[in-house]
């Protein structure tokens, strides 16, 4: 039998259903996080910005976008006490620490590498970073200075901190966890977790639970204490790209390859429910405080543009009976032909008056010029 909590949220989501589009990027957006105090969303992208929008009520605004990288974003993310303050990671061999009060940079951190992942340590004092080479860099937030650096031997997917702040996670390319002590680095544990390449990785916010997704397509559930696999979700058909729990660590949302985002309740495995996509999922997130998930897909701007990428940000869980859900990307094109359209006709018209009057002309000056050609000659 169904738990209340499970009843409860399938109720919510058959009565808040819908998704709504905003433009953020001229490229496909790799990353969305949610500021921990659930009033902002960013969103890193391959055009080589961040964006970060204000949720007010039940739409996002854009409040800016963030530039100086000279290369994909591949991954940001927030502070996790400030909700001011988030750092983005770049290809360019560089992290950017931005400040949403001044819009701008306030550090930026060369590292060794083209970097693809970040995540910010539970107490605020660090940063650490990965690159293409497997190299993880430590990166103290006051000084902005290299703590440490370690090149691992495997390749590194995603990284990540216990809530504790006492351990340290990676998912590597061999299916593995691996699991150092810190702040000594030590390796403390390495967990056959998947036969195949261990994707992500993902912390509840209450400390019970991590999961891992893997390209086995397989999301698997561990507890932290015992470091025991409890139970797989397995309605995936493609690798598992992303994960994000719930606020009260609950739901669990992933997403691949495949056109939708599977939403399952953590304590029995179940499909809650599931949101419908045109394309692959690269990012999702849920609000720190209510269920709604942001999320972004491999979606193209045109129907008959399979090569220019639409760059827009989504967010489920909104009311059923909400405004019309067409973004504003959309409806500024069908503006934008609509005043093309008016335009033509306005000109159309124009030239037909100019061409009238001008046929008018002509013909009142030839008129003019016989009747003069009747009159009599005068005589003396």
């Amino acid at each position: 039998m169904a738990s209340k909590y499970f009843q409860e949220m399938q109720e919510n989501f058959r009565n808040n259903n819908k998704s709504r589009e905003c433009p953020a990027h001229s490229a496909k957006v790799h990353s969305v996080a949610w500021s921990c105090d659930g009033r902002r969303l960013a969103s890193g992208s391959f055009d080589k910005t961040a964006s970060v929008f204000v949720l007010e009520k039940d739409r996002l605004v854009k409040e800016n976008n963030y530039r100086g990288h000279s290369d994909s974003v591949d991954q940001l993310c927030w502070h996790p006490t400030n909700p001011d303050v988030f750092v983005t990671a770049s290809g360019d061999k560089t992290i950017r620490i931005w400040d949403v009060r001044t819009t701008k940079c306030t550090a930026t951190v060369n590292t060794k590498g083209e970097n693809i992942n970040i995540c910010w340590s539970p107490d605020g004092q660090t940063i650490a970073v990965g690159n293409k080479d497997d190299v993880v860099t430590f990166i103290d937030v006051k000084s902005h200075r290299s703590r440490a650096e370690e090149q691992f031997k495997f390749e590194v997917n995603e990284i990540s901190w216990n809530n504790d702040n006492d351990m340290f996670f990676l998912t590597n390319g061999n299916g593995c966890i691996n699991i150092l002590s810190y702040p000594e680095l030590k390796p403390i544990q390495s967990i056959n977790a998947h036969p195949s390449n261990c994707i992500c990785i993902k912390f509840d916010p209450t400390g019970k639970y991590f999961a891992t997704g893997s390209a086995d397509a397989l999301v698997s559930l561990w507890t932290v204490e015992e470091l025991v696999c409890v139970r797989c979700f397995s309605r995936l058909d493609w690798p598992v790209r992303t994960l994000s729990f719930s606020h009260d660590g609950k739901m669990l949302a992933s997403a691949s390859e495949d056109h939708f985002i599977d939403i399952a309740e953590v304590e029995t495995g179940e499909k809650l429910w599931e949101v419908q996509c045109e394309s692959p999922t690269f990012t999702v997130a849920w609000h720190p405080k209510r269920p709604l998930l942001a999320y972004a897909c491999d979606d193209k701007e045109g129907k008959y543009d399979n090569n220019r990428e639409s760059g827009t940000v989504k967010l489920f869980g909104l009311p059923n009976d909400s405004p019309t859900l067409l973004s504003e990307r959309r409806l500024r094109a069908q503006i934008r032909k609509l005043w093309s359209g008016m335009v033509t006709a306005v000109l159309s018209h124009l030239w037909y008056f100019i061409a009238a009057g001008s046929r008018m002309s002509h013909f009142a000056a030839s008129y003019v010029q016989q009747g003069w050609n009747r009159l009599p000659l005068a005589t003396p």
